[in-house]
Order: C-alpha cells, then sequence, then structure tokens
C-alpha cells in the first residue's frame, strides 16, 4: 500500500504517480488485489480526473389524468393510504426500537463482539483507596516529601528530603548541601518554593538538617529500623532526575550491608544501611525510605551500579539507605547542639588482617575507652557485634555508630584461639 502518490495498473503497467515518485511493486502473479479494479473506480485511482460527472436521470412520463375527477377536494382514497402509512411507521419504530435494545444489551445480532466485562464506571475498591494500600500512603506521604536545590560553585546541587518536625525542620544528605555558595531552596510537593536555612551536617555520616521559615507543616512519621525484616515492602519517594514527586516500590533486600563511601577531596562516609530494591537514583538522595505503615525508616542515600563513573551511573536494583533511628538521633543532636556526637567503641583495628573466617584485629585499646573497660586488649580478634559478623574495619565503624553513645553492645571476640563473649558501653567521641 502506498500513500496514493503512485499506483500500479492490474497489468503491472505503472500509472501517472506525482513527479519522482516511487512506485509500489506488485506481488504474486503481478496483479494487486488492491488495484484491481483502479481503472474503473475514480475514488481508488489517485490520477484520475478528480470531476466527476452525473448524468440526468429519464425524465417519468406525465401522470394520467383521472376522467372522472372534477378538480376539486381530495380523492377519496388518498386518506386510507395515509392511514396505512402512519400504522407501518409506527409498526415499524415500534419494532426497531424493540431490536436495537436488544443488540445494544445482547451484543447485537450474528454474536458481535462487545469489549469489555459490561457495566458502567470502576469497581468501589478501585476508586477510592485505602489508607492502608500502596497508593493511600504514597498519597499521604507526598506532602511530606520535599525537593531541595542549593547552589554550588558550577551550579547547582538537587536532592531531595523531608519535613522532620511541623516548624520547618527538613532532614536531608550532606552530599546534597555539601559545598553550599547560596541559600537553599525547598519546594513542596504542590510545587510552592520557600527558602531555608542550613544548620548543620555530619559528614561521616551523611545528614543534614535545613529549616524553613514556616510552620504547620505535614511532618513525617518516624519508624523503627531495628525492626525491619528482609522482604519488607518499601516505597521510596523523591525528585530523580528533577522529576518531583516520583514514587517507586521495592522490598528490603538486606540489612546492616557496611558503606564506606569515598569522595575526592571529601570525607569518608560510614553506615550499616537498608539495602533495597526500590528504584533510586541521582536526585533520590536525601529522600525517605518508607515502611508499608507509612513510617520513613531510612534516608536513601547511595547506589551501586555497573557504570564507570557517578555521572553515568543508574539504578540497577542496588540502594542502600541510612537507618533512620541513627539519621533521627544525629538530627536531633544537630538541631539541639550544632553538631553531632559519633560513637566510638575505643579501639584501632588492622587494615592488613586477614582471615578466612572473618574477623578484624585490634591493633591499640584506648586507655579508659569503652573496650579497655570491657577487657579488650590489642591482638583480640573482634568477629561479631550484637550478631552481625565483622570482615573487614569499615564493617566495626559502621555498625558501631548505628547505636547511641550509652548503649550496650555485645562483642564476640577470639584470643589465643578461645572464643570470648563481653558487654561493651559505647561512648561519644572527644575529638
Amino acid at each position: 500500500m502506498t500513500d496514493g502518490s503512485a499506483w500500479r495498473q492490474p497489468d503491472g503497467v505503472a500509472g501517472q504517480g506525482a513527479p519522482g515518485a516511487r512506485s509500489t511493486s506488485t506481488t504474486g502473479t503481478g496483479q494487486s488485489p488492491w488495484w484491481s479494479d483502479a481503472l474503473s473506480d475514480p475514488w481508488r485511482d489517485p490520477d484520475a480526473p478528480s470531476a466527476v460527472v452525473i448524468r440526468p436521470a429519464a425524465q417519468p412520463p406525465p401522470l394520467e389524468s383521472d376522467p372522472t375527477s372534477t378538480g376539486t377536494g381530495p380523492r377519496r382514497g388518498l386518506g386510507l393510504v395515509f392511514l396505512v402509512a402512519i400504522v407501518s411507521a409506527l409498526l415499524a419504530g415500534s419494532l426497531g426500537g424493540t431490536l436495537g435494545y436488544v443488540f445494544a444489551t445482547r451484543g447485537g445480532a450474528g454474536g458481535r463482539t462487545v469489549l469489555g466485562a459490561g457495566g458502567n464506571g470502576s469497581p468501589a475498591s478501585l476508586t477510592v483507596r485505602p489508607p492502608s494500600s500502596l497508593a493511600g500512603v504514597a498519597s499521604r506521604l507526598l506532602p511530606s516529601v520535599v525537593t531541595i536545590k542549593v547552589g554550588t560553585g558550577s551550579g547547582y546541587s538537587l536532592g531531595s528530603g523531608f519535613i522532620a518536625s511541623g516548624d520547618g525542620y527538613v532532614i536531608t544528605n550532606d552530599h546534597v548541601v555539601e559545598g553550599e555558595k547560596g541559600q537553599p531552596t525547598v519546594t513542596f510537593s504542590d510545587s510552592t518554593t520557600v527558602s531555608a536555612k542550613l544548620i548543620g551536617v555530619d559528614e561521616e555520616s551523611d545528614v543534614a538538617v535545613l529549616k524553613m521559615d514556616k510552620t504547620g507543616l505535614p511532618a513525617v512519621q518516624f519508624g523503627d529500623s531495628d525492626r525491619v525484616a528482609v522482604g519488607d515492602p518499601v516505597l521510596a519517594i523523591g525528585s530523580p532526575l528533577a522529576l518531583a514527586n516520583t514514587v517507586t516500590y521495592g522490598i528490603v533486600s538486606s540489612l546492616n550491608r557496611t558503606i564506606e563511601a569515598d569522595e575526592p577531596g571529601g570525607p569518608t562516609r560510614y553506615y550499616a544501611a537498608i539495602q533495597t530494591d526500590a528504584a533510586i537514583n541521582h536526585g533520590n538522595s536525601g529522600g525517605p525510605l518508607i515502611d508499608a505503615g507509612g513510617r520513613v525508616i531510612g534516608i536513601n542515600s547511595v547506589i551501586r551500579s555497573t557504570a564507570s563513573d557517578s555521572e553515568t551511573a543508574g539504578n540497577i536494583g542496588l540502594a542502600f539507605a541510612i537507618p533512620i533511628n541513627q539519621a533521627k538521633r544525629i538530627a536531633q543532636d544537630i538541631i539541639n547542639n550544632g553538631k553531632a556526637r559519633r560513637t566510638v567503641i575505643g579501639a584501632e583495628l588492622s587494615n592488613s588482617y586477614l582471615n578466612p573466617n572473618g574477623g578484624v584485629e585490634v591493633t591499640v585499646v584506648s586507655p579508659g575507652g569503652p573496650a579497655s573497660h570491657a577487657g579488650i586488649r590489642a591482638g583480640d580478634v573482634l568477629t561479631r557485634i550484637n550478631n552481625v559478623p565483622l570482615d573487614q574495619p569499615a564493617d566495626l565503624i559502621a555498625l558501631v555508630r548505628m547505636y547511641a553513645p550509652g548503649q550496650s553492645v555485645n562483642v564476640q571476640y577470639q584470643r589465643d584461639g578461645g572464643p570470648h563473649n563481653v558487654q561493651v558501653t559505647l561512648a561519644a567521641s572527644t575529638n
């Protein structure tokens, strides 16, 4: 089939198409079914003359006059003809209406196909989403999630955040506001934009707090990241690639994934992350990871990608969030004290120790520190904290920072080939 600019006659001879136009080839025996009667049908032949000649029909013979007619008044038989015609029309209309109704309700004559299951509108269960549904949770949380834009030396940084209190505090990632040169702006889900002030950051935990001069805001509800389980459904909300109010869905893929993120010229960030397969991309950073009950259980922070550089990295189902128990505690410290306390165990570890059975070797124990008080010595090999295995020094740092200063953790270790178990009360760094 062509666009009508060229055609081919049934005998295979090209017709007079548009100048320079290509003719289509025939198929089979050279006869095209489409053009089989093109020569006799001006509507199929695009190059046929556009005028259509209409010949007048032959005039009917004149009616014979009624020799008995006097020429005045209606004929006596005409009324009966009219009456019959009217009755016939009424009967035909009634029959037509009945058949039309039958066709409409039963799919028509000859078993004509009716698309859909019938009925009008959507089921009530889909029209109104219950608050506990994914759509209900997303609708409830969207007003509490914001887009954050901050000027930098080379342009601006764009990320996400969430309202932590009704009087205007917002939690996000440190790397979203890192290197800020101008005043941060916060954009709500309804596209309203307000200015904000940076209250403080904790670089190594990748947590930052902003403050808006605004009250009566819809703050999120915080969950308990210590009670999260692998397989729990989660939602991620944020502005990936500047697409505000984006909601993605997944599950908790793993817990206590050690994140040791180095940035050129920047700090090394440590935390034991919640891993999820919910789609996370650039711009999601700082946004909330939400459980099925609509509670924030983490801050979406980093992804792992097969790309060779961060600019081209994208979601492959490996995303990581800072547990909210840790992030909330750090944010509260920043609000109350201007900076966060860093939790330590009071020990230094060997970077060269390798053991197929895992564990990290202690090289130095700080005098008067938590490890010293618990009886841990240099040369001991720490194997687990609260039953989470240790394989590298970053594991110990990340796991210790999950807890607040003053909390007690169970530490399993090896000394002289024998297993030991001790409770260690963690402390805040004095640096």
